[in-house]
């Protein structure tokens, strides 16, 4: 590893076949600016790999993403929650030409579950816990979580997990379909990998034109639904209730 935020590797293994690894082991992998600018910048570079047949999203350390970083969005305002930087990068993850796969452990909360949401595929490991508390610090799931986790678990359930802020272990993300399986930490990596090697031995032009199809029939009024997302966050971010919960988690932090 290096200190890149990002790191984009060919498996040593396995040709047609990627990762993507964000690299803030320190931090939980937290979503700051600096990482969201090189995930932009890898996946430029991923929408350019024609070959690419499977893209594997990872986390490095103990840690898928445990969110957004805090001292970060306490410093937005309406403006950036109408630019909707998150929900940009996560909408061009999951209009990717290839299937990806989210590899999932420990944390996976926030941006994190949502980033894990625009992947196509979710594989976790026993420790994973994973949910959307935004609620908690003032702020809702804007970033395709309030449509994709409706759409992945059903409406009940993720107004469920969205209203309470609820954090879930492994086996209950499978027992609703929020991830497709669970998995010791010591083998989800070999998983992960033999499902690349089983999507990237078919024919890719089938999967991809497969993939467009499904997403077609789910994303119809996609941009609508970013948008209402979007302006319900900006009225969330000028809140007082937003600023006086998340200085109180950053002072807790301090402690």
């Amino acid at each position: 590893m290096t200190e890149e935020r990002v790191i984009l590797e060919e498996d040593p293994d396995l040709e047609h076949v990627s990762h993507l690894i964000l690299n803030r082991p320190e931090k939980k992998n937290a979503l700051d600016g600096e990482m969201i600018e090189a995930l932009h910048n890898s996946l430029h570079q991923i929408e350019k790999m024609s070959h690419l047949r499977c893209l594997i999203v990872r986390g490095s350390g103990d840690s898928f993403v445990a969110g957004a970083d805090v001292a970060a969005l306490k410093a937005r305002g309406t403006w950036e929650a109408l630019q909707g930087v998150n929900q940009t990068l996560f909408r061009r993850l999951a209009e990717l030409h290839c299937p990806t796969i989210a590899m999932i452990r420990g944390w996976t909360l926030g941006g994190g579950c949502e980033l894990a949401l625009a992947c196509d595929l979710r594989i976790a490991s026993e420790t994973t816990q994973i949910g959307q508390p935004e609620v908690g610090l003032g702020i809702i799931p804007a970033a395709g979580g309030c449509h994709r986790l409706e759409r992945v678990v059903g409406t009940a359930k993720a107004k469920e997990l969205i209203f309470t802020g609820k954090i879930i272990d492994a086996e209950e993300a499978v027992s609703i379909g929020l991830v497709n399986v669970v998995a010791p930490d010591s083998e989800i990596e070999t998983i992960a990998v033999d499902w690349a090697k089983k999507i990237a031995k078919n024919a890719p032009g089938a999967v991809q034109l497969a993939k467009k199809v499904m997403n077609g029939s789910q994303e119809t009024g996609m941009y609508g639904r970013d948008l209402l997302e979007s302006i319900s966050q900006a009225i969330c971010f000028e809140s007082a209730e937003k600023h006086q919960r998340m200085q109180k988690f950053l002072d807790r932090k301090k402690k």
